[in-house]
């Protein structure tokens, strides 16, 4: 038996939403946002069906995953938002950095002259998340100096939403205003036409048409889970399955699992589910879960283990050793959402759908 889940990719519905984005946006560029993996979809694969969708730019966290889509065979262009390192795969790969202070742009500019080349860069603009980023009172002089600088192109202006996710919009607006003063600012200071300004994420492209500007990078609702509670015509992407291991029969007053934090009730029928904690189910699951065998629910009960979780299956009739078991995803009229797990332990969708993806084997069907 292989270990851990099953992690069933729907492209059909990776497509449905790439579909949402466009008509949100009247088709605005897509720059997609695979980091971490495709956010545990598999970035390789997932990339490559974008592709198929007419989407030609893709954002990574780090050159490594970049370097990772170009050998897989990813031919479109690919954006940097954090590395700044690793210069030899930027050019190898023609992989396009994301700056954030002059000092990188001299030393890409530096770089890209010794090599007889021209690398078209991003810049990025603090309107406010705090993280990185050029801050707005030097971000017009810093970019006019940054795309003076030889064998650089000032190809775009970025910047990031601290909480486009809010009903409370004023703080989005805000930042949407102090990158509009300064990407209309760089404009008419470099007499460059075309800079591609991109700044809406999920949440924005879903409430904020304010921020659409030339392009849009939409990550967690390609994978069809929504920033807000409204589902938005949204279709997860991702089912996470495993197999009941074995069946065990308890009398009543038996303990389950580590710490001895269940105990039966009743005479008790228990599957032992092969999937735990090294397999991206969290253990603050622990007796705060469910999973769905036969179409119903079966409660997690005791503690997670590092290598399975134990679901009791008294109430369910007819269920064997081998019987499927949905952790995430629909099971007949049953359906266990992200965002239904991370609000049992207090997270985000995000986490839910990282951590069992990137752990589990995956299946492409379209």
């Amino acid at each position: 038996m292989n270990r851990g889940a099953l992690a069933e990719i729907d492209i059909s519905a990776l497509r449905h939403n790439l579909g949402i984005v466009n008509t949100l946006t009247g088709n605005k560029p897509v720059i997609a946002v695979v980091k971490a993996d495709a956010y545990g979809h598999g970035a390789a694969e997932i990339a490559a069906r974008l592709s198929a969708g007419g989407v030609s730019h893709f954002a990574v966290a780090y050159t490594g995953e970049g370097r990772a889509l170009r050998e897989s065979g990813i031919q479109g262009r690919i954006i940097v938002l954090f590395d700044r390192t690793d210069l030899e795969d930027f050019f190898e790969f023609d992989l396009t950095p994301v700056i954030s202070d002059l000092k990188t742009a001299e030393t890409f500019s530096s770089e890209a002259c010794k090599r007889g080349v021209c690398i078209r860069v991003h810049l990025k603009i603090d309107t406010g998340m705090g993280r990185t980023g050029l801050m707005p009172d030097a971000a017009v002089a810093s970019a006019v100096q940054i795309a003076s600088m030889k064998s650089i192109e000032l190809e775009g202006i970025m910047s990031h939403f601290s909480e486009a996710d809010l009903q409370d919009r004023s703080y989005a607006l805000r930042q949407i205003n102090i990158f509009n003063a300064i990407r209309q600012e760089v404009a008419a200071k470099t007499g460059l036409a075309g800079i591609m300004c991109h700044f809406a994420n999920s949440a924005a492209i879903l409430s904020l048409k304010e921020a659409f500007f030339d392009a849009v990078r939409p990550g967690i609702m390609l994978y069809g889970c929504s920033p807000f509670h409204e589902d938005f015509g949204l279709r997860p992407v991702m089912r996470v399955s495993s197999r009941i291991l074995a069946l065990r029969s308890f009398r009543s007053g038996s303990p389950v699992s580590y710490g001895r934090t269940f105990v039966t009730a009743r005479e008790s029928l228990i599957a032992v589910i092969p999937c735990g904690y090294a397999d991206g189910y969290n253990r603050l699951f622990s007796n705060n879960a469910e999973m769905l065998v036969r179409g119903k629910r079966a409660p997690v009960v005791g503690r997670v283990c590092m290598d399975a979780t134990m679901v009791d299956v008294t109430d369910i009739p007819g269920v064997s050793e081998g019987d499927e078991t949905v952790l995430l995803g629909s099971q007949g009229s049953e359906s266990i959402s992200a965002r239904e797990l991370s609000g049992r332990i207090n997270t985000i969708p995000y986490e839910i759908v990282l951590a069992l993806g990137s752990r589990a084997r995956k299946e492409y069907r379209d």
